[in-house]
């Protein structure tokens, strides 16, 4: 443009011509366009890298709730070997199962954790690197339209030259970016496609693994079955000490179940798990694992200093905190064991590709669209 007008512009009253009026507005034209695809680009790309942090943010945070929901059943799993109450503890090929369990579960949850924290760096860094590109894009190609404007206004020809020179090379840059954006637009594109169809028809390996591993259902299984089992060990613990101790009427004060205990029997703790493992109802005359320690309180004797009942109850504080805290582990298995459900087959993973694909897709690629746009704007008013 510059070259058709002349070096220099007179825009003095007297002196200007028709032709450099004209190209005065159009330099004006693509500088102002150059500046609103500047604007564009910097808009579009700080809403796709907000938008795709918060996607890794979600997909990072539902990995999270993942492996804290396997060690939520190790920890709970570890500490249902140390129960004991009234020396009755649980079996010790029960501990055994245990311990190697969790040794699955942890190694499930690290390599969750691993391969989420590997990917997401990876991720973050592109994004990181590409919105750097793009800011440094968009500040220099503004100024580099303002002072090509003011230069040719006022006829620095030297000064023009390398502009012009350094303009082009800019533009040069700049489509190369703008084909690999439109690479990642469609690179997008094809992964929200891939997460729909995966959602359809999960597929426990897979491209998609990369993004967010499962977890192996083999482990799952293995996982929820022994917590139902254990959780059943526990009341069958409590039970125990119920009917043998609690509720028992030792005549003999040398018996090794008497502390002076009486009073109304205390209710029986009721099973969570059938035979078969499968949830039970709780019967009217026995106390669930939610309102047991309410009730047992009620049966809570005082105690003289040899830790014999001085009142009526069947209980001492130290063996209500006992089965309090027996109970408790119980009913933690019981709360964590079911989201192992989801675990099993990879729902959980498809849960979060059929969120993505609905919230997150539409909202990445709108602003890659506005990303391009700006860019092939930009690339348009400084070429010309």
């Amino acid at each position: 443009m510059h070259y058709c007008c002349g070096w220099k512009i007179n825009i003095r009253d007297g002196e200007r011509h028709f032709s450099e009026r004209i190209c005065l507005i159009v330099l004006i034209i693509l500088t102002c366009a150059a500046a609103i695809g500047c604007i564009l680009l910097s808009v579009g790309q700080d809403d796709f890298h907000g938008e795709a942090l918060d996607t890794l943010k979600y997909v990072v945070n539902q990995s999270d709730y993942t492996e804290q929901t396997l060690r939520n059943v190790t920890q709970y799993l570890l500490l249902a070997k140390t129960v004991n109450v009234a020396q009755i503890f649980l079996p010790s090929d029960v501990k055994d199962d245990i311990d190697r369990l969790n040794g699955d579960l942890t190694s499930a949850a690290d390599n969750l954790k691993e391969k989420t924290n590997e990917n997401s760096g990876k991720i973050r860094k592109v994004f990181n690197a590409v919105r750097s590109a793009l800011i440094t894009v968009a500040v220099v190609m503004l100024l580099i339209s303002i002072l090509g404007l003011c230069l040719s206004i006022l006829g620095h020809q030297h000064t023009i030259h390398i502009f012009i020179i350094s303009g082009w090379l800019l533009v040069a840059f700049t489509f190369v970016l703008y084909g690999v954006f439109v690479i990642i637009n469609n690179a997008i594109s094809d992964t929200c496609m891939a997460m729909g169809e995966w959602v359809d028809n999960p597929h426990a390996e897979s491209a998609l693994s990369n993004i967010l591993p499962c977890v192996d259902p083999r482990t799952t299984n293995q996982t929820l079955f022994k917590s139902k089992q254990v959780t059943v060990d526990l009341v069958n613990i409590v039970n125990g000490f119920i009917d043998t101790y609690a509720n028992s009427n030792p005549s003999n004060h040398l018996n090794s179940n008497y502390y002076n205990q009486s009073g109304p029997v205390m209710p029986r703790l009721c099973y969570p798990y059938d035979s078969q493992l499968q949830d039970l109802p709780c019967p009217a005359d026995q106390v669930s694992m939610a309102n047991s320690s309410t009730v047992w309180q009620n049966y809570t004797c005082s105690i003289s200093e040899a830790g014999m009942c001085t009142s009526i109850g069947r209980l001492t504080p130290d063996m209500y905190e006992q089965l309090v805290a027996t109970v408790n582990i119980s009913y933690a298995l019981e709360h964590y064991a079911p989201p192992l459900l989801n675990l099993q087959n990879c729902n959980f993973v498809r849960d979060t590709f059929k969120n993505i694909t609905a919230n997150h897709c539409p909202p990445l690629e709108h602003h890659l669209r506005v990303v391009n746009a700006g860019l092939a704007v930009i690339s348009v008013g400084v070429m010309l």
